[in-house]
């Protein structure tokens, strides 16, 4: 009787937390993985897959995902959780909310979130999970049914959302998220969801470690400002003028408001979203040590640590914050050199062409949409980008895997051990390609990364075993599973 139903051979196997990379057979048996040795005996395996010496990395963990921002969340699961396989992600956490765009509509959770499930079942290829923007304030009295029902346990804000829009200035917020006339979208509301977040780890602290509450840190107050002094004044464009409309000042205060606003709700877990500059990253390093009770976890994006203003990608690089000067990029690196930063995603959302830039305007940075794919690069990215700064690739499965696993409670993800779901990435470090975006599964038909040439490449995924992406093709039925958290 064969005692494993896949067994990876020759495969030099990467763990975070720890030194070092070790030559290892890996034995998987229903889903999970079942043996690690050096030489594991092929015939007491049902298959047997040769790794040929490459790295073996647990499956990243996208932690900062959005699906069906742009396209219908039933057929942007199919395409993005694609291209997140050819990635080498295996789990693809999901940031949605109620308002324009998504799902267009708003209303209490109870009837959103079941349709969410429904639309996202048997279409992705990666297993996937939600986070939850309380939008509305009935929303406050609904995350406990999110926790128990749907094991959503992250909860996010976007603090640029009080007086502007996802691509701009806005007087019409309400009607931008669809809210009753007595509902304010502001920083009040941010408090209420941090009381809201404490008040349910009170009523269930079984959940303490995985309640946690994440903040998009910009200011519109200051945005609407320097827009306009931008728009006004003409001298930049493309990236260099987004950058300075929105500028990194916006995110420190935001980060500085939100960081009291935890510590006066004894909201502790929180996350401080791709942070995109130097001063927003000294800002959150300044509140960890102002408010040292308090669990900070700080995020970078693949987009900001690969591009800079002076790219040649212009409108096709808008996101929300901005990408920044080369300056402010190398500072990211350092910060994540400096174990400052917690872990690494791609903020994937998908903008086709026909969005993402005005027809009769295509270089206009502000009728641009924001937002860009990218999860097909994002081990690729930091593997290029990191060796080159001398990260290890310890380092990086932590960042990219099992940092943001341990946060988001899937205790089943992010490194390669006795009893962990067998999500494992075989990775060539010296192999380099150029991106073209034409051979991604994304729908999206183009890349900021354009012609970037990376050093670093993605082999082979395995999703619980089953191999997913290998020889640049997708392979079999979508196979992913709903991430009910916390994973048990």
């Amino acid at each position: 009787m064969q005692s494993f139903d896949l067994v990876i051979k020759n495969a030099r196997v990467v763990r975070p937390n720890k030194t070092g990379v070790d030559d290892l057979d890996i034995a998987i048996k229903d889903g999970k993985v079942a043996g690690l040795a050096p030489d594991i005996r092929a015939e007491d395996a049902g298959e047997v897959f040769d790794a040929k010496g490459l790295l073996a990395f647990p499956g990243c963990v996208d932690a900062h995902m959005h699906v069906g921002i742009y396209r219908p969340l039933a057929e942007d699961a199919v395409s993005e959780s694609k291209a997140a396989a050819m990635g080498g992600v295996t789990s693809s956490l999901n940031y949605i909310r109620t308002g324009a765009y998504y799902l267009n509509r708003g209303g209490p959770y109870r009837e959103v979130m079941p349709e969410i499930r429904r639309l996202s079942e048997g279409r992705f290829w990666v297993d996937y999970g939600y986070h939850v923007a309380p939008i509305e304030s009935r929303h406050l009295g609904e995350l406990e049914y999110l926790a128990l029902e749907h094991g959503v346990t992250s909860f996010k804000i976007f603090m640029f959302y009080g007086g502007y829009g996802l691509h701009g200035k806005s007087d019409a917020q309400n009607q931008f998220l669809m809210l009753g006339p007595d509902d304010r979208y502001d920083i009040a509301h941010f408090e209420f969801v941090m009381r809201a977040a404490r008040s349910l780890v009170d009523r269930r602290p079984e959940l303490a470690d995985y309640i946690s509450v994440s903040l998009h840190c910009e200011l519109a107050d200051i945005l609407n400002a320097y827009t306009t002094i931008v728009e006004r004044e003409g001298k930049l464009t493309g990236l260099a003028a987004y950058s300075a409309a929105r500028p990194p000042h916006s995110e420190g205060l935001a980060v500085w408001i939100a960081s009291y606003l935890a510590n006066e709700t004894n909201c502790m877990n929180i996350n401080l979203l791709h942070l995109s500059s130097r001063k927003a990253v000294d800002a959150a390093w300044t509140m960890q040590q102002v408010f040292p009770h308090i669990r900070f976890r700080r995020e970078v994006t693949v987009g900001h640590l690969l591009l800079d203003t002076d790219c040649d990608c212009a409108v096709h690089a808008k996101v929300n914050p901005p990408i920044r000067p080369r300056e402010d990029v190398e500072a990211l690196w350092q910060a994540v050199l400096d174990r400052k930063i917690d872990w690494i995603v791609s903020d994937h959302a998908c903008c086709s062409a026909e969005q993402k830039w005005a027809k009769d305007q295509p270089d206009n940075i502000w009728l641009a949409k924001s937002g860009f794919g990218g999860t097909e690069y994002l081990l690729s990215g930091v593997l290029s980008e990191g060796s080159k700064r001398g990260m290890s690739y310890n380092r990086m499965a932590e960042m990219l895997s099992f940092n943001p696993a341990q946060r988001f409670g899937l205790h089943n993800k992010g490194d390669i051990a006795p009893s962990f779901d067998a999500d494992i990435v075989l990775a060539d470090p010296h192999e380099t390609f150029t991106v073209c975006s034409a051979e991604s599964e994304s729908e999206q038909g183009y890349s900021p990364f354009e012609g970037q040439e990376l050093t670093g490449r993605v082999k082979s995924t395995f999703l619980r075993g089953a191999l997913i992406y290998h020889g640049g093709d997708v392979v079999g039925p979508a196979r992913g599973r709903y991430l009910h958290r916390p994973t048990r």
